[in-house]
């Protein structure tokens, strides 16, 4: 792809395969299972559950299948509320809305830009006076960096809260040497395209109830009955993924560890060419924890660096380089206007504010070290073209 630049495209996070998959495709066409379950999907979710350190692994569509699997499986209907992290995806807040529930969003805070512990024990605090505790917390993993778990753990256990671990970024990360995504009642991942494994479309519901991801693969399977025929006692959703798509993640996984490390080098690269410029400020890493640097973001202080956001948004684009704003905080967004938003603290909305001056760089693990350096050189022009017209 071309852009008037004449440059080649550089894409924000685009497939890296690792050559083994075909194998596992050739075996599922030659065995003929191409239908959804099959050895692979078996095999997928034993792997991915070993890799991780988990009691087991139910292998779905999406990673917003397994969040609405999560949520059936914890009972949550209409009339409830469900918390949620605000500045994430609407993947990880939609299936709440699926279920006829409310989500009442929590706020970011600075160390790692994930859910506020702060935010979240007002709001655990206000919903209990209120007798009105969540069915659920949604806690997201922002571009590979954990949330403060050991907080938000000892929060949602004394309120007797259960916790859904969204690490659908975050597969191979680690806080205090335990995989990410496993700290809560439910963990899900995904395999978007553009995840650091991909299955092309696929997710991952983990958990050590091993009933529950039980109910929640006979209920991904149209919660099909024991029968000769087909026999339906309850409602059930098309959510199982495909036996070739689970040989494709079995590809993957097999070099997951690889892609942590380049993506790590990746961040480091961006961080020791661009740190020291006035007003760049990189997303942190918490310590005791291990980002798999999924996306290496930053945010721009305007007023230091002399550029806003988009101006460098726009700058990037010109020369065919994908790079994209954060996410859009999920209370901001007119599709949960009207939705309660618990702040870090008062006056101090700190999604909003990563928001308006966060963006993320392309950081394909299949990205060549002369690409990355064309990103870094194009960034170095226009700030110091602007910090010096300043």
């Amino acid at each position: 792809m071309q852009a008037v630049s004449g440059k080649q495209r550089i894409y924000l996070s685009s497939p890296h395969m690792s050559g083994n998959e075909q194998k596992y495709i050739q075996e599922a066409f030659n065995t003929n299972w191409i239908a959804p379950l099959g050895p692979n999907v078996d095999a997928f979710e034993e792997e991915l559950a070993d890799y991780v350190g988990i009691g087991d692994a139910a292998a779905v569509s999406s990673g917003t299948a397994a969040i609405h699997l999560a949520l059936k499986l914890l009972d949550v209907h209409e009339g409830d509320t469900v918390f949620c992290s605000s500045l994430t995806f609407v993947a990880s807040a939609n299936p709440v809305i699926y279920l006829g529930a409310e989500p009442v969003f929590i706020d970011s805070e600075a160390e790692t830009w994930n859910m506020s512990p702060q935010a979240l024990g007002r709001a655990l605090e206000e919903a209990a006076q209120a007798r009105k505790l969540p069915k659920a917390v949604i806690v997201v993993n922002l571009y590979g960096q954990s949330a403060q778990m050991d907080e938000i753990v000892s929060l949602c256990d004394t309120y007797r809260v259960p916790i859904i671990e969204d690490a659908a970024e975050s597969l191979g990360s680690t806080y205090k040497g335990q995989a990410s995504g496993t700290f809560g009642k439910f963990g899900v991942y995904s395999f978007n395209g553009n995840k650091i494994i991909t299955t092309s479309g696929g997710g991952m519901l983990v958990s050590n109830d091993l009933e529950a991801l039980k109910k929640a693969r006979f209920l991904a399977t149209q919660a099909r009955d024991q029968a000769e025929h087909y026999e339906h006692s309850q409602m059930g959703y098309n959510y199982r993924l495909s036996n070739v798509l689970a040989g494709i993640g079995r590809a993957q996984l097999e070099v997951l560890a690889e892609r942590v490390v380049a993506r790590r080098a990746i961040f480091n690269r961006y961080y020791r060419e661009l740190s020291e410029i006035p007003g760049i400020q990189f997303m942190p890493e918490l310590e005791g924890s291990w980002s798999n640097r999924w996306l290496t973001a930053l945010t721009i202080d305007e007023q230091q660096a002399g550029i806003s956001r988009d101006q460098l948004l726009r700058s990037l684009a010109e020369e065919n380089i994908e790079a994209r704003p954060v996410w859009k905080p999920l209370h901001l967004q007119p599709l949960f206007e009207g939705t309660r938003l618990y702040a870090h603290s008062e006056n101090n909305i700190v999604s909003e504010q990563l928001f308006e001056s966060g963006l993320c760089l392309p950081s394909g693990s299949n990205m060549t070290e002369e690409e990355q350096m064309r990103i870094i050189a194009c960034m170095k022009n226009v700030l110091k073209k602007h910090i010096a017209l300043n």
